[in-house]
């Protein structure tokens, strides 16, 4: 613990880079532990996630709630986007596999497995309800707080000068933001509207200002897709 504060203390980058570079990493072992493994790996990396943003909260002063109208609007019109596209364009690794012309034999190794933990646990069962409640709280709760800091608050910033605790969250600089928003779209599967999911956050943060509402837009967007996940069966955005 007083490795990292040492880090956050003497570089606001590491402040923003190092929560995220380790919730990341943690990610990238999902599934990699044995069956089942990308349940228990997520309720690892939500418990660390949220310790990793209550150590960084007194080095990254703007990353603090902060509600607006225009928040719930982008929060909720960006999950309406990420629903509604999705059957429209390839997900990343299907496009990544027509690229290469190289898709597997067997149609089922095509696509990536479905994060569904009431196949792994039981319909119903106890324990499937408690993943998709952590896998709700962290999405909802954790990541916009960690995605935030690093995308909009440092990478959007750093992308305009070096120096990017001087430059204002209300800053628009057209090239850093399609960069920005397109490295966050990659990021994800559904990657056009994780683009254009890109481009609203930070059409917000620019008018508000101030990184807190994009935070609850992200947290909106996030609960509500889960909530979607839950109700329509829809386990492919997870």
């Amino acid at each position: 613990m007083k490795l990292l504060k040492d880090q956050f203390t003497a570089s606001p980058l590491m402040a923003r880079f190092l929560p995220y570079l380790i919730f990341v990493a943690l990610t990238s072992l999902q599934g990699q532990l044995g069956a089942g493994s990308e349940y228990w790996v997520y309720l690892a990396k939500t418990l660390v996630g949220a310790w990793l943003v209550w150590l960084a909260r007194p080095y990254v002063t703007e990353a603090r709630w902060a509600f607006s109208w225009e928040a719930v609007a982008v929060g909720v019109g960006v999950c309406v986007l990420w629903v509604g596209l999705d059957p429209y364009y390839p997900r990343l690794g299907e496009l990544s596999v027509k690229l290469v012309l190289s898709a597997p034999k067997d149609p089922a190794q095509a696509a990536a497995p479905l994060w569904n933990p009431f196949v792994q646990f039981g319909a119903g069962s106890a324990l499937g309800w408690l993943f998709v409640g952590v896998r709700i709280a962290g999405s909802t709760l954790v990541v916009p707080p960690l995605e935030e800091a690093f995308f909009r608050s440092f990478l959007y910033r750093y992308l305009i000068q070096a120096d990017f605790t001087a430059v204002p969250l209300g800053t628009l600089a057209w090239t850093p933001l399609v960069v920005s928003a397109v490295g966050f779209g990659l990021i994800h599967f559904q990657w056009f509207a994780g683009i254009l999911c890109g481009f609203a956050y930070l059409g917000l943060m620019i008018h508000k200002q101030r990184l807190g509402d994009v935070m609850t837009a992200h947290a909106i967007t996030n609960f509500l897709l889960g909530v979607w996940v839950v109700w329509k069966g829809a386990w492919q955005f997870w």
